[in-house]
């Protein structure tokens, strides 16, 4: 039978479209029973000679094809999702009422205890990381270090004490990255304000004084500009030296470290935080128009950057090892303390999940990956040059997951992705009806795993009861006392949880971008 050329080209050219169309929904960008439905419809106008429009199918039956094969979709989705239960429970028994319990709390105290705290440079944070490694490795686990450059900022000496109106000692924590004062330290008179809006109404006050700030607790995310910016804004307006009122709503006389951020062409002036109370206590005697004098001494120093290490450890994937679900917390921590809570504890479930995982003989589709990040309290510096040597496998990077709020009784997951991967998480987090933490909340967050969610890749933050972490946020008082390992249980069951599953899914999480 003769096929005449228009016949013919119409057929190529429907050919030629399948193919198209075939492509794009293996990307993602159409769903493929949409397109078998179109190029059926092209097909039809192939049944005489006459032509025939090119898409004989109305806008609304398109719409409808698709929006049945999403419905189809989403159904797919969380009936494969709903297929992971049982084995959802097996890693919740075996972590919560299994041999695995309270493991990871002894492991985190055997830890801190051994190592202490582990500031960024400091030789503890390099024992840390040597802990980690081998402990990690003995596990059974795949395990490497990749170098990195990180600050090296020392403390020393420091105190304070109020000379006037009255004798009293000062309780201080000089601030990461702080210069420090003269060997015989600062003497000076004291503008006490509550924020740098009146600093900046009484700036001529300012000159030659050490500036104290009482601002009000608001919340972290909001106070902690005073910490970060108030040097900076207090050399501004010619002062020697600040005192911040330490970033917490709740104190027992305790000073809170902490990093600040000097501004570039500023004069850089020692900065410490004190207590709520001594903070109130200048604030009370400059209402009463009383002179306040301090004296102010810190050995504070910043030496060259030191070598350092993020720490790694896998379980590659059986189907696709490229592809990754990375689960995170930061090994070092400030200089006092434990930092058993921040944040050893989110190291040690990113450490427990693997092992639950391990121990159940589970191999997901895709790598799970642990980083143990190095140098966080400074600004995320391990991380961003993690992400620096790896963005180019962006593509492969499933979800990031970090824990950095404490590890107290889990209340959900926090995320930041796609509508369509938010989706799939609000079925995987069903999984955890049996400890009560189904709740998927918006906002996945964490210094460390930012420049992937800004780059597109879909993140997940652990939500803890976390009304008391900071009381204890970077003071001596974060330390094993504020652990309980029951809660350190269920935290590592969720995370172990939500890792396994979305690594072993059929198809990655989709992204937006």
């Amino acid at each position: 039978m003769e096929v005449s050329n228009q016949v013919l080209r119409s057929w190529l050219l429907s050919v030629t479209s399948l193919s198209i169309l075939r492509n794009m929904a293996w990307e993602g960008r159409l769903p493929f029973l949409l397109s078998i439905f179109m190029f059926l419809s092209m097909l039809s106008s192939l049944s005489d000679c006459h032509p025939h429009p090119a898409w004989p199918v109305s806008s609304r039956a398109v719409t409808a094809a698709a929006t049945n094969y999403t419905a189809r979709k989403a159904s797919d989705v969380a009936a494969e999702v709903a297929g992971y239960a049982d084995v959802a429970k097996q890693i919740i028994d075996l972590a919560v009422f299994g041999a695995a319990q309270n493991r990871s709390y002894r492991r985190l105290a055997d830890f801190t205890d051994t190592i202490g705290n582990r500031v960024s440079g400091s030789h503890n944070l390099d024992l840390a990381i040597k802990y980690m490694h081998n402990a990690m490795t003995q596990d059974g686990l795949d395990v490497h270090l990749e170098p990195v450059k990180i600050p090296h900022w020392v403390r020393g000496k420091e105190s304070a004490e109020m000379i006037a109106p009255r004798a009293k000692n000062l309780a201080i924590l000089g601030l990461g990255s702080s210069v420090g004062t003269p060997p015989e330290g600062i003497k000076a008179e004291v503008l006490v304000v509550q924020s740098f809006e009146e600093l900046k109404r009484r700036a001529s006050e300012a000159v030659d004084k050490i500036v104290v700030f009482n601002q009000p607790f608001v919340s972290y995310g909001e106070t902690v500009a005073y910490r970060a910016y108030g040097a900076s804004e207090a050399a501004k307006v010619g002062a020697v030296a600040t005192l911040i009122r330490s970033i917490t709503p709740f104190s027992i006389n305790s000073p809170h470290t902490g990093l600040q951020d000097y501004q570039d062409g500023v004069k850089r002036i020692p900065t410490a935080c004190i207590t709520i109370e001594d903070a109130e206590l200048m604030w009370r005697f400059a209402q009463r128009g009383q002179k306040i004098v301090v004296r102010l001494t810190m050995e504070a120093k910043t030496l060259p950057d030191a070598d350092s290490f993020n720490t790694v450890a896998e379980i590659k994937g059986w189907q696709h090892p490229e592809q990754v679900v990375l689960l995170s917390g930061h090994l070092d921590s400030w200089d006092v303390g434990q930092g058993a809570m921040d944040d050893g504890g989110g190291a040690m479930i990113s450490w427990e999940a693997l092992s639950l995982i391990k121990d159940l003989g589970l191999r997901p589709r895709r790598t799970l990956r642990t980083v143990l990040w190095t140098a966080e309290e400074q600004g995320g510096v391990g991380a961003q040059q993690y992400y620096d040597l790896h963005k180019a496998n962006l593509s492969n990077i499933d979800l990031v997951m970090e824990s950095d709020l404490g590890t107290f009784t889990p209340v959900g997951l926090q995320f930041t992705g796609s509508d369509a991967a938010r989706k799939v998480m609000e079925e995987v987090v069903k999984l955890l009806a049996p400890i009560n933490t189904t709740k998927l909340e918006a906002h996945g967050e964490g210094t460390d795993i930012s420049p992937w969610m800004q780059a597109g890749v879909p993140g997940a933050s652990l939500h803890v009861a976390d009304s008391r972490y900071f009381w204890f946020h970077h003071t001596e008082g974060d330390t094993m006392t504020v652990q309980d390992p029951q809660d350190m249980n269920l935290c590592s069951a969720l995370w172990a949880v939500v890792a396994y599953v979305v690594a072993d899914l059929q198809d990655m999480l989709h992204r937006s971008c």
